[in-house]
């Protein structure tokens, strides 16, 4: 309205008698001194523009005629919820959503029994007691740390986790198929590391963060202090200007579809991609592999492996915004995290442009993209500290024993699992970090308080919210290019 005022304003100068008493020259003067004015006054031109400082440099480069659309008022500016101290996380409430294939029927013997093709362990908990029978061995030593996670939820809460039996399987893939409706036969009740969208899967904390012994990963309730100790050191100003990302490509064609967006001496796409060679790693011991001191660049990216990627946490808590190249699998927190707030979206199908424009957009509006990056590692440091990973297991755990049809009976070829057994599995590595994750006494305070199930309005609106911040940011990419 401003502005309309001032062109209204500049209309009636022109055509006033007052200017046509003036020459062409003399008029044209006073038109440009009435058009310089106004741009002051509006504040489009000020002292930095025409002399800018080292702070200045990035906006007088981000007034090209590239649009730089700001998230001011939007997302990442949008006030946190109150929340009650004792209330769970937002993303507990996918608990009920990964049991609703279940609610109506409830869960039966058959039900747990149809997937025992697919599975690698069977746990029985009975008055306070863990049983385990083990039908094939995991990939390394995911089995024998998910079972020291769950023995450590026991000592951590002893007393309040119900009878019950269930079967993990601890491979990357979710096996089960979502029912198309209500009526199709329900599927077999499975617990795993993750989901997709069109899979029926119970997702349970991996077993990282008790420790991944084979690759020298700390358990993420200590490398988590480590992490964010060197946030600290390491200013967001004085890091390196790039997406950065360090991984093993030969697990999916995605991933070798994103190292083409490594710099060239043709083209800069603003990502530094390196290749993670674990073998090399192993006999280097893991110099080259600290997580810790990878939080060296101002963007990091996150992509998919053959599934979800235990990285996700590492590279969320770096203090950076995470270019999150868009995931087809979730694990248990992921999906409490929201693009424009927690991370930056890009396209699948066009990696290296969409790259390049969320480092140029964050160069423009730093103190927005710093926030995505802050938002981001707060959820990762409080949302996910290892007492919610605790919390989420337990109410995990007693909304699934609400819905079992039959009594759980240890089995003949079961094994009670205790600290002495799962220590001999393991090698002096292996026991260190185990140590270093042990629950030395029972909860002080009680878990946080499970939410309620959302409404179909609430997962709609959430949903559509999602979707309208990743179109948003493609519409810019488009508008830019």
């Amino acid at each position: 309205m401003e502005n309309l005022q001032k062109l209204t304003l500049l209309t009636r100068l022109i055509r006033s008698e007052w200017m046509i008493n003036f020459g062409l020259r003399t008029r044209i003067l006073i038109i440009v001194l009435f058009l310089l004015a106004s741009i002051v006054a509006l504040r489009w031109v000020d002292k930095a523009r025409w002399w800018p400082g080292k702070d200045e440099l990035v906006d007088w480069a981000c007034s090209s005629p590239r649009p730089t659309p700001s998230l001011k008022g939007f997302i990442s500016d949008a006030p946190l919820v109150t929340k009650p101290s004792q209330q769970c996380p937002d993303f507990f409430k996918w608990i009920h959503e990964d049991l609703r294939p279940w609610k109506e029927t409830g869960i039966t013997r058959e039900m747990v029994e149809k997937g025992r093709p697919s599975v690698h362990f069977r746990v029985v908990i009975i008055a306070g007691l863990v049983y385990v029978e083990t039908f094939a061995r995991c990939y390394q030593t995911r089995d024998v740390f998910t079972q020291w996670g769950i023995l450590q939820l026991l000592s951590r809460f002893p007393g309040q986790i119900p009878d019950l039996e269930l079967l993990f399987n601890c491979e990357d893939l979710p096996m089960t198929v979502r029912p198309s409706n209500s009526s199709a036969p329900r599927p077999a009740a499975l617990f795993q590391y993750c989901g997709s969208d069109s899979t029926a899967v119970i997702v349970f904390p991996d077993w990282s963060f008790w420790g991944w012994a084979e690759v020298n990963i700390r358990p993420w309730g200590r490398l988590a202090m480590e992490m964010k100790a060197a946030n600290q050191r390491k200013r967001w100003r004085d890091r390196e200007p790039y997406a950065f990302w360090k991984g093993n490509p030969s697990v999916d064609p995605r991933r070798q579809d994103l190292l083409k967006c490594n710099v060239t001496d043709r083209e800069d796409w603003s990502a530094r991609l390196y290749v993670q060679d674990w073998a090399a790693e192993s006999k280097a011991r893991f110099k080259g592999s600290d997580l810790v001191a990878q939080c060296t660049h101002q963007y990091k990216i996150y992509i998919d492996g053959r599934t979800w990627s235990v990285s996700r946490k590492y590279i969320l808590a770096c203090n950076s915004p995470v270019l999150v190249v868009e995931p087809h699998y979730y694990d248990f927190f992921s999906r409490g995290l929201s693009p424009l707030r927690h991370f930056w979206p890009v396209r699948a199908d066009d990696k290296c442009p969409a790259i390049k424009y969320a480092v140029e957009w964050g160069r423009c509006h730093q103190t927005e993209v710093q926030e995505i990056g802050k938002k981001g590692s707060s959820f990762m440091f409080e949302e996910v500290s290892m007492d919610r990973v605790y919390d989420y297991m337990l109410h995990s755990l007693t909304e699934y024993a609400r819905l079992l049809k039959f009594k759980p009976v240890v089995p003949a070829a079961a094994v009670e699992l205790t600290r002495e057994r799962i220590m001999s599995q393991s090698d002096e590595l292996g026991r260190k970090f185990m140590q270093e994750s042990e629950v030395k006494s029972s909860a002080v305070a009680q878990p946080c308080s499970q939410p309620p199930p959302m409404k179909p309005e609430e997962m709609n609106l959430l949903l559509a919210e999602r979707v309208y911040a990743t179109r948003l940011v493609e519409s810019w990419e488009k508008q830019s290019f």
